[in-house]
């Protein structure tokens, strides 16, 4: 799915056959111009997108947008200005205010973790802990806040979790089956390994064959130790119980990448406001 496409489905879902209050108030040939401002401050995310809306419900529509994706706003900051018939504005704004406070709610946050880690090797990554179908804006929002994105999907990296450990009888059985099934199917994607405990990490390093090792609710102590058994034969990354208090101390251990989920899936959106310029 593409920024079109999903901007084409969130007007559908909205629209449905018409925008009747706005078709029964306001004069079909009435003109206007509306102002959306910040009612917090923040990172903010998505003024592309909520352009898109604005000139998929009229092309004819201005829209000007005073500021960029990933510049600090602050209360009262004007970040975009549209121009055009009423109707139009009226229909488009719900749909271009839910993205751009969305996205922006998960750029201040992402920023927010960025500068608690800021000066050390280590990269924040987002994880697929996502809203359906909303994937690729929220993860369009934590690079604007700063953060590195994970895997997009299923489909452009294997990452083989407990579960898959489980089900496949073990770590050595899960690394052949993936090594057998990528040359089989001529696939060329990287592979990361989820381990859980020392001994994990122990026959995972026995095995070999993959990229990334994952060590999931090592705290910073083990992850340390971890990291000096591992000696730089994997890129590494830690997930699991890290919270924004303690991320710091995680990524002072050296670890490449740490994995939050919460950066889109525990999110609260930034407040911003779209009103009638006269």
């Amino acid at each position: 799915m593409n920024i079109k496409d999903l901007v084409t489905l969130a007007l559908e879902e909205d629209l449905g056959d018409g925008d009747h209050t706005s078709l029964a108030t306001v004069p079909h040939d009435a003109v206007g111009e509306a102002v959306m401002y910040a009612k917090q401050n923040g990172v903010l995310s998505g003024m592309e997108v909520a352009k898109e809306v604005f000139k998929q419900v009229d092309k004819e529509i201005i829209v000007d947008i005073l500021i960029t994706d990933g510049s600090k706003i602050n209360v009262g900051d004007k970040v975009m200005v549209v121009k055009g018939r009423s109707r139009s504005i009226l229909s488009a704004e719900r749909t271009a205010l839910n993205f751009v406070q969305r996205m922006s709610g998960i750029a201040t946050f992402t920023n927010e973790i960025v500068n608690r880690i800021d000066g050390l090797h280590t990269k924040l990554l987002d994880t697929r802990k996502t809203t359906p179908v909303n994937r690729i804006v929220e993860k369009m929002a934590v690079k604007t806040g700063g953060g590195y994105n994970h895997r997009f999907g299923l489909f452009d990296m294997i990452m083989i979790k407990d579960n898959h450990v489980d089900f496949a009888g073990g770590i050595e059985k899960a690394i052949n089956a993936t090594l057998s099934y990528l040359r089989e199917n001529n696939k060329d994607l990287k592979i990361e390994l989820e381990v859980r405990n020392f001994e994990e990490l122990g026959e995972a390093l026995r095995v070999g064959g993959i990229h990334r090792i994952m060590l999931d609710n090592f705290s910073p102590a083990e992850l340390k130790k971890a990291l000096k058994i591992i000696d730089g034969k994997y890129e590494t990354e830690a997930s699991g119980g890290i919270s924004i208090d303690t991320i710091r101390d995680y990524a002072e251990t050296g670890v490449d990448f740490i994995s939050v989920g919460a950066l889109t899936h525990q999110i609260k959106s930034l407040d911003l406001s779209l009103k009638a310029n006269f």
